[in-house]
């Protein structure tokens, strides 16, 4: 069974999201609903709602949507990773009011589409602190060329749990990337940094990739953070770019198959379950 987290739910007559207009292949409804239908003949049991990066005065209220969701019958969506601005002085305070909602199991402020020293402005820097120490996990959506930053931030808030999304993005339509590849195992050297695998299939040639074209890069990533380190997310609606859900399961199973069953449970649910605290 798998824990999928890394769900997207796009809803326009509940939310604005400002930059899907410019990207034409996933300016759509993308509802839980349609989700749903694949994710229960997949096998998926559990799932986390990932913030979709609504306009910031939504962010609340995208909260408050997908609780909806979760409160429905039979609903699978365990949670949210809730979407932050770390970069503004009402972090706090937000903070507070997720620290006392126990539906958002953590932030995400995604960092390849804001100026690329986000990371590095101080008052961002201070509101990531406060989450040390806290049940709050915090993932990074990054691209190679801000590793260096990204990983500085990582080194200055070692008891902030960070969660790696999509294997950090690999480019693996144009090929191997040294900067990736040596990214990577930079990453794991950090105790406090996770692996998500999930969305590489978006990464590839999307008429052609094979589970074949995929396999240096998820191998990589587990085996620089082993299997203790990795969960696992479908990037739904992203993944239908290539080809949807299905496609990205079957891909995963077969990609694990050579693993023990103890290992593939790591990162199918396991992990997950233990992170966030979601039986």
């Amino acid at each position: 069974m798998l824990f999928d987290t890394h769900l997207h739910v796009i809803d326009r007559n509940r939310l604005n999201y400002p930059w899907l207009p410019d990207v034409p292949d996933l300016d759509r409804d993308s509802l839980y609903e349609h989700y749903a239908r694949d994710a229960l003949r997949c096998g998926i049991t559990n799932v986390l709602h990932m913030e979709v990066d609504v306009a910031t005065d939504a962010i609340e209220r995208e909260t408050t949507f997908i609780k909806e969701i979760a409160a429905r019958p039979e609903s699978l969506v365990r949670g949210a990773i809730a979407a932050c601005r770390p970069e503004e002085k009402g972090f706090p305070a937000y903070l507070e009011r997720c620290l006392a909602d126990p539906f958002v199991k953590g932030f995400r402020r995604v960092l390849h589409v804001a100026p690329d020293d986000t990371s590095e402005r101080p008052l961002f820097r201070e509101n990531v602190a406060r989450l040390a120490d806290t049940r709050l996990t915090f993932d990074l959506c990054v691209f190679p060329h801000q590793f260096e930053r990204i990983l500085d931030l990582v080194d200055l808030n070692p008891d902030v749990r960070f969660i790696l999304d999509h294997c950090a993005n690999p480019p693996i339509k144009s090929g191997m990337s040294a900067v990736w590849h040596r990214g990577i195992t930079e990453f794991s050297r950090r105790p406090n940094v996770t692996a998500k695998i999930s969305g590489v299939i978006a990464y590839g040639d999307l008429e052609t990739w094979s589970v074949e074209s995929l396999r240096p890069y998820i191998e990589h990533t587990i085996e620089s953070f082993g299997w203790d380190r990795v969960v696992w997310g479908s990037d739904w609606p992203v993944c239908t770019l290539g080809g949807g859900l299905t496609p990205w399961v079957a891909a995963t199973h077969a990609l694990t198959s050579g693993c023990s069953e103890d290992e593939r449970d790591k990162l199918y649910q396991g992990n997950a379950k233990r992170i966030w605290a979601v039986e």
